[in-house]
């Protein structure tokens, strides 16, 4: 009898006392699984990075909602399509300084507002902020916002939530917030025992 010729195709791995014939169908399902294990780990990667930045907060300014010491999520992706919210809280990094580390502070002015501070509270646009006035306490220093300050394009007005212990937009060493120096909005919070979701909006009542 003839012997039978080996198809070209077919190629033999033997493992033990197995043998694996390595087919084109086979070398296919390898270069799938390869191709989504890679897209697999670039999304994850991807939503690493988007989301799952970490900025430790330092410092007392935003007591109660986040404490010294705690680290928040930033939100990089959506805060770069849109831009932060009013209400939302922000990382940044202070005129762009490389050197500090990141604040992390609320936004109460977005494009186009005029914002300022009238015997200790806040107004927009020349209307007061109530839900402002019953959430944080009543604002000692006004600083630049003592004269009505007007937000353009891609710039943000921010306070800590400790109102009297923060260092924010009212001092001119920080001023209007930028969105080139933003990271994003967190919206995450961890450590010292607790751990919960910040929202976007004030703690409680209407604006």
């Amino acid at each position: 009898m003839g012997r039978r010729r080996r198809s070209r195709k077919e190629f033999h791995l033997v493992y033990g006392d197995e043998k694996k014939i390595i087919t084109p169908e086979l070398i296919r399902e390898i270069l799938s699984f390869v191709f989504y294990t890679v897209c697999a780990v670039a999304i994850a990667y991807l939503l690493s990075m988007g989301f799952g930045k970490s900025v430790q907060n330092v410092g007392d300014s935003m007591e109660p909602t986040i404490s010294s010491g705690q680290t928040v999520l930033v939100n990089r992706v959506t805060t770069g399509l849109s831009g932060p919210s009013r209400g939302s809280i922000i990382a940044f990094l202070p005129n762009g300084n490389t050197n500090l580390h990141y604040y992390i502070k609320r936004v109460v002015g977005v494009p186009g507002d005029s914002v300022q501070i009238i015997d200790g509270a806040l107004y927009i646009n020349g209307a007061e902020v109530v839900r402002d006035s019953e959430s944080f306490d009543e604002m000692v220093d006004a600083g630049i916002a003592s004269s009505s300050v007007k937000l353009g394009n891609g710039e943000f007005f921010v306070l800590g939530d400790n109102r009297n212990a923060s260092e924010d937009s009212r001092s001119a060493d920080i001023g209007i917030v930028k969105s080139e120096y933003i990271l994003g909005s967190c919206w995450y919070y961890y450590g010292g025992g607790e751990h919960g979701f910040i929202g976007s909006s004030y703690p409680e009542g209407d604006e």
